[in-house]
């Protein structure tokens, strides 16, 4: 199936590309049907994209997905929509090593023909804005930089020579020249503040949508539909199971919402009937047959999480029961005693004899490349390409068992990951359900057991 795709990517981090990309999507959703993508591996810019068009963002991630799969999610999630808008992650050819494309938004480029338009932070620069594009440019020809988003220009004197410089030095057409503004998306250690948490976030949308009106989207339409013409298939993507009545409780509020779309598709895929709640809220522990714990900021809502008896306590209970709970990094944390930030300290459910503390250094931030340990009763022996981004660390270092052995990452002590309590899992390891294909399907059925 063909559709019209573009990239916006940047020069590199902290230069507009979420804000922007964000802003395009809404503007475009008033006429169109917008398919939102993030390169990389992101649950937060996300969420941005989905307040946007209304609409699931998904990612691409040639490190955890292979080329085929990426091609798959990519016609599937498209196949409906009219436009794909997908935003890049750090600079354009930043990957996974110095000169490698994997992991790169080039790469993603490649693999889906797509033109891309830079978004290139020109503050203080004219001429040197052409050079940045050019050397662009020139690092590798088979990616059709079409276009050019100049960012924090001051005044119309500046927007004038920037445009000027980069069009007749770089033939490569600006589409937007975007002034100078306070506004700008809240952040925090992992990144962004989150679209669960934010009560403005209509307003928010708004204000991305008023920045980006400086952008001529019909400019970034034409780019757009000069997409190499590839039929994307557009196949379901998930293995199916049989509906057997098992329910799977997920939390989703604002300290829970790292998930990525497809691995709660695949549970439901599997059979599984998904159960919403947000404990942060007052809500108890659903009652299920297994629970997903998914990341997020627990320790910024940890008064919340800990003054909620029904959800630490049923949590407790369901896990001495032998119930199957998975818990991911934010997850982790709730399974531990306490957790531990900005000197105060929270009970939290007490699954695993260790606590939970927040330092000020990142502890974690790499892909992962792991295998699955004979205590994972979940993936014994699976080889698994995830990823990991958190600033706290358990302690005292358990003895395990663990549920993964780590070949490239940090996980808990450097070599393992996943504490295991009877059919309790907890990771700092986040998995893609179509990175590991056995996700879906054998969450559901150790659920059932």
């Amino acid at each position: 199936m063909k559709i019209r795709r573009v990239i916006i990517a940047g020069a590199g981090s902290g230069v507009g590309k979420t804000t922007i990309a964000t802003g395009v999507m809404a503007l475009l959703s008033k006429r169109y049907r917008v398919q939102g993508f993030k390169v990389g591996p992101d649950f937060i810019d996300p969420a941005y994209h989905a307040a946007a068009t209304g609409r699931p963002s998904r990612n691409l991630d040639s490190f955890m997905l292979d080329r085929d799969t990426i091609l798959n999610i990519f016609g599937w999630s498209t196949r409906d929509a009219d436009i794909a808008i997908i935003e890049g992650v750090r600079g354009l050819y930043d990957g996974l090593t110095p000169t490698g494309d994997t992991g790169s938004t080039a790469e993603i480029a490649k693999i889906l023909g797509a033109p891309v338009v830079l978004v290139v932070n020109a503050r203080s620069l004219a001429k040197s804005a052409a050079a940045h594009v050019l050397g662009f440019k020139m690092l590798d020809k088979s990616i059709r930089i079409e276009g050019v988003i100049l960012n924090q220009v001051s005044g119309e004197r500046h927007r004038k020579k920037a445009i000027e410089a980069v069009e007749s030095l770089t033939k490569t057409e600006v589409i937007g020249a975007i002034e100078r503004r306070k506004e700008r998306l809240p952040e925090r250690h992992l990144g962004l503040v989150t679209m669960p948490e934010k009560k403005d976030a209509e307003a928010t949308i708004e204000m991305t949508a008023d920045i980006a009106s400086e952008i001529d989207l019909e400019r970034l339409i034409d780019i757009s539909e000069r997409a190499e013409p590839i039929d994307f298939p557009a196949e379901f993507p998930f293995r199916k199971g049989e509906n057997q009545g098992i329910k799977i409780g997920i939390p989703f509020d604002k300290a829970y919402s790292f998930y990525y779309p497809e691995n709660i598709e695949s549970i439901e895929a599997a059979g599984a009937k998904v159960v919403k709640f947000k404990p942060t809220e007052g809500d108890a522990l659903p009652d299920a047959d297994g629970y997903y714990i998914g990341g997020g900021y627990p320790e910024i809502f940890a008064e919340e999480i800990s003054s909620n008896r029904d959800f630490m306590e049923g949590l407790k209970s369901a896990a001495m029961e032998g119930k199957l709970i998975y818990g991911e990094c934010g997850g982790l944390m709730t399974f531990c005693k306490s957790v531990s930030y900005d000197g105060k300290r929270w009970n939290m459910a007490g699954i695993f004899d260790c606590d939970a503390e927040v330092t000020v250094e990142r502890q974690g931030l790499a892909y992962v490349n792991a295998t699955g340990t004979k205590h994972n009763f979940l993936f014994p022996g699976i080889r698994i390409r995830g990823h990991e981004f958190h600033y706290s660390r358990v302690s005292p270092i358990p003895q395990g068992p663990y549920a993964y052995s780590i070949e490239r990452g940090v996980g808990i002590d450097g070599k393992n990951d996943g504490l295991i309590k009877k059919r309790t899992i907890g990771a700092y390891l986040h998995q893609h359900a179509l990175s590991n294909k056995e996700w879906g399907i054998r969450t559901v059925q150790e659920a059932s057991r």
